[in-house]
């Protein structure tokens, strides 16, 4: 097979043959590379392709050893890991081993620092250890990475009873016997597992380290050949651990992630085993998945590679338990403990009371799950039964869903007090759930191209369940207690966990997936004995499980109208409160990290809102002068008590405009006044900062005289110093004054709480208000690498806002660090005054609300004026 790429004998006898071997063997090295990439673009099995290359390297390494290593040397030249395995990708590590023998070897030290430094030279990215047999045996016992080294090690070149020595010196017997080894391997999982939150559908996933990865074939091989001394997977089957279909599934895994591992390798031009954004578009295309009506190729690509993931990740956990029951158990499993007719616990697993309950009743490939709730004593359920539900999961048919038991046990399933997430997750990895569910299969693996969803949408949805149970379990009730409230006087939790497993099911279908899902929900929850009410109620939360998310990060919930808008939507607190519950849980399964104490800030007052406005009943909304009125009279007391006349608050109040009094809260107009009537001609620019205990982060108020520039200058100045704007809210006083409050947080979500870094902030802020030609406009931040690969045309839309006397403009564009400021100065060039900003950005994506009038304070009209804006901001974002 090697002759494909190299004509051993010939390259024998030319590099016999030369003065200066080294470009012979350089050009080995390069035409190896070369050809393996045709060979890849010819489709030849990928297994083929790593076998090869390993055995040409075998080639290259002996001639080279036999070029610089005396033929009497006590040593040999091993090869170990991956290499050891007879597997190389087109830039893997070639890692070696150098073996030496007893006695005095310092004459080897020269020509083998040669040998390695050739190895180099002629382009070989080469790993090595030298070592002695009992040096090899010291690092061993101490390092289980050393152990299994040695373990897949393969002989080279050199003396073959040395090699020998060592692999006696080092087998099971003398160190690492089976059980020792199976224990630090499954640790050593768990551990990799953790750094990678359990989860098979990360973004950009590791495709060898990864749950679901080639680590976790690898793993299976290594205890095989620890315990059995197996050459190879084949014997998993002939020792009983798999079956022939089961095996060929495995090995079909095995064969794609090689294929995807070797293409990137050939895409990065090095060895890169992350499936980054930056490659993913070309990975797809590669494997020929194209862009259609069924979504991106990009997202086809990587649903087959996360379903391939989840398949070796449960065969991986399917194995280890098999494993566990026979290297660790052995003869020590207890007793069978009788559950019911068809399960029985044995050692702290589940198993079936023979092996044609599925057959015989298939019923119970529910019943499992539910008998798994009620029993929270047990570990988890034994490999065997496990291989049995897989190869009864054809028993879900039609007939199956239709029957009146399946579906009482499912929903039973749903009522249990504890382990629904546990169990749902396990439905999900043995094929269950979307074997019930067949609409749950689509999104199964299912990923969406942007950095905006971190899961794909199956884990999410169960992401979704699992913050949805947290409501309700008393431990973590300070995490969220409104939450916790409303959840405890919910009468029928159920309804919120199918809402939450039908909001994204009709993802990737076509259509809007929210009405498609609301029907989806209405035909199972009327199949499933719901009434009407709990029907609709289900089907509504999936329809509209976007508008509170919407509506509290994109409108102005201080407007009234708006407020009335989304409670006539609603309609009852009840469906207000399931509605709530899970746009939370929604939002914090999407990305936990990107969740922040102002989307919990917005999110509860819109909720609170709503509900009093809902029981005051709309057809008596609160009008917006009683609004104001009732907010100036609690700003006023809390003035008096801090010792301000009425009469310089209302002096200063009557400078105002109406929307100023609308989108403050009583507490900071209280707070702005107080900031405003102390200020000193000599203290001006004032610039404030204070932790807003109702908004969710570090509030921001500046109080100077006005100038156009005045936001992109704030807004610019605070992205440099690696500031997230969430909100603005702006005004300017008859006097002439603005009065301009920001919402902040740090870059991970946190409110801005070093009083070093406040001081420090106040002073840059005031020296660029102060000095605005000194000012630099320019925001150096780095744009994160994800970013540069999603790109979003620039959207601009403006609307009239109702009665408010205002412009809404919306845009959508790339997300990048200064985007605010460059709105800004595209503000200030066409004379627009900003009043109110609504900031949300959704992955890569900025989708920000301005609320503009002119000059004089009046919604724009003239087509000039809006043609102006949006050549300047255009002008600005294209520099």
């Amino acid at each position: 097979m090697p002759h494909r790429i190299i004509n051993q004998e010939l390259f024998r006898k030319e590099v016999a043959e030369s003065y200066n071997p080294l470009p012979l063997f350089r050009d080995a090295v390069k035409s190896c590379n070369a050809k393996l990439i045709e060979f890849f673009e010819q489709e030849v099995p990928v297994t083929e392709l790593v076998q090869l290359r390993a055995k040409v390297i075998d080639i290259i390494l002996i001639q080279a050893w036999q070029m610089k290593i005396p033929a009497d040397a006590d040593c040999v030249l091993l090869a170990v890991g991956g290499y050891g395995r007879g597997e190389l990708h087109p830039a893997s590590d070639i890692d070696l081993m150098i073996l030496l023998g007893g006695g005095n070897q310092d004459h080897l030290s020269e020509p083998l620092s040669e040998l390695l430094t050739f190895f180099w030279d002629i382009g070989l990215e080469v790993g090595h250890s030298v070592r002695t047999i009992d040096e090899s045996v010291r690092e061993a016992e101490h390092d289980i990475t050393v152990a299994t080294n040695l373990m897949e090690s393969r002989l080279l070149i050199g003396p073959s009873q040395l090699y020998k020595e060592l692999r006696k010196a080092t087998g099971p017997d003398r160190i690492w016997p089976s059980e020792r080894f199976f224990r630090a391997k499954w640790e050593e999982q768990k551990k990799r597992y953790e750094k990678y939150d359990h989860s098979v559908s990360n973004l950009e996933p590791h495709i060898k380290e990864s749950p679901g990865g080639l680590r976790d074939i690898q793993m299976v091989g290594w205890v095989v050949k620890r315990h059995y001394g197996a050459e190879t997977m084949d014997e998993l089957v002939s020792h009983g651990f798999l079956t022939e279909l089961e095996f060929r599934d495995l090995k079909k895994g095995e064969e794609l992630l090689w294929r995807i591992r070797f293409a990137l390798h050939i895409i990065a031009g090095r060895r890169e085993d992350r499936i980054l954004f930056d490659h993913q578009r070309t990975l797809a295309s590669k494997f020929g998945f194209v862009d259609d009506e069924n979504g991106l190729g990009v997202e086809k690509f990587m649903q087959q590679y996360y379903r391939t993931a989840i398949l070796l990740n449960r065969m991986n956990e399917m194995l280890l338990q098999l494993f566990q029951e026979v290297i660790l158990l052995k003869c020590h499993l207890d007793a069978p403990k009788p559950i019911n007719s068809h399960f029985q616990s044995r050692s702290g697993f589940l198993e079936v009371v023979h092996e044609n309950v599925f057959a015989d009743n298939p019923l119970a490939l529910l019943e499992l799950f539910l008998v798994m709730e009620q029993h929270p004593e047990l570990y988890g359920v034994r490999a065997s039964t496990i291989r049995l539900i897989r190869s009864h999961r054809h028993l879900i048919d039609d007939r199956f869903r239709a029957d009146l038991r399946s579906r009482s046990l499912f929903m039973e399933i749903l009522r249990q007090p504890t382990g629904i997430t546990h169990e749902l997750r396990r439905m999900n990895r043995y094929g269950i759930l979307a074997s019930y569910i067949p609409a749950f299969s689509n999104i199964v693996g299912r990923m969406q191209y942007d950095l905006f969803h971190v899961y794909t949408v199956d884990e999410h949805t169960l992401f979704v369940i699992r913050n949805l149970r947290r409501f309700a379990v008393p431990e973590h009730r300070a995490e969220f207690p409104l939450c916790s409230d409303i959840i405890e006087r919910l009468p029928k939790h159920e309804l919120i966990y199918l809402a939450a497993l039908f909001h994204d099911i009709a993802k990737g279908r076509g259509g809007d997936h929210s009405e498609l899902g609301a029907s989806d929900a209405m035909a199972f929850c009327k199949a499933h004995g719901l009434s009407n009410h709990d029907s609709e109620l289900v089907s509504w939360l999936v329809n509209k499980h976007l508008l509170m998310s919407i509506t509290a990060q994109r409108k102005d919930i201080s407007d009234p109208d708006v407020i009335f808008e989304f409670a006539d939507q609603v309609k009852n607190p009840e469906r207000l409160d399931y509605l709530y519950l899970l746009t939370v849980a929604d939002i914090r399964a999407t990305d936990p990290k990107k969740w922040n104490s102002w989307k919990n800030a917005l999110l509860r007052e819109l909720y609170n809102t709503t509900k009093q406005a809902l029981l005051r009943g709309l057809e008596k909304p609160q009008e917006r002068d009683e609004i104001i009125q009732n907010k100036q009279a609690g700003a006023r007391h809390l003035l008096k008590a801090d010792g301000f006349e009425p009469e310089d608050a209302n002096a200063h109040w009557l400078t105002l405009t109406l929307d100023y009094f609308l989108q403050q809260t009583w507490e900071e107009i209280a707070w702005q006044t107080k900031q405003v009537l102390s200020a000193k001609p000599e203290e001006l620019p004032l610039v404030v900062f204070r932790k807003s205990a109702t908004r969710g982060g570090t509030e921001l108020f500046i109080y100077c005289r006005d100038q156009d520039d005045l936001f992109a200058l704030t807004t610019s100045l605070l992205s440099q110093q690696g500031l997230n704007i969430v909100n603005a809210r702006l005004e300017t006083a008859d006097t002439g004054y603005a009065l301009n409050s920001f919402l902040v947080l740090e870059e991970d979500g946190r409110p801005v709480e070093d009083p070093g870094r406040i001081e420090d902030l106040q002073g840059k802020l005031r020296y660029a208000i102060s000095h605005p030609d000194d000012s630099d406009a320019r925001v150096s931040r780095r744009i994160p690498r994800q970013l540069k690969h999603f790109s979003t045309p620039t959207r601009i839309d403006f609307a009239p806002d109702g009665g408010n006397l205002r412009t809404i403009m919306k845009l959508v564009a790339d997300d990048r660090p200064g985007l605010l400021s460059q709105i800004g100065y595209g503000f200030a060039a066409c004379g627009i005054r900003l009043v109110n900003a609504k900031i949300s950005t959704i992955g890569a994506v900025a989708e920000d609300t301005f609320f503009i009038t002119d000059k004089q304070d009046r919604p724009l009209s003239e087509r000039e004026q809006f043609e102006c804006l949006e050549q300047a901001i255009r002008e600005r974002l294209t520099a």
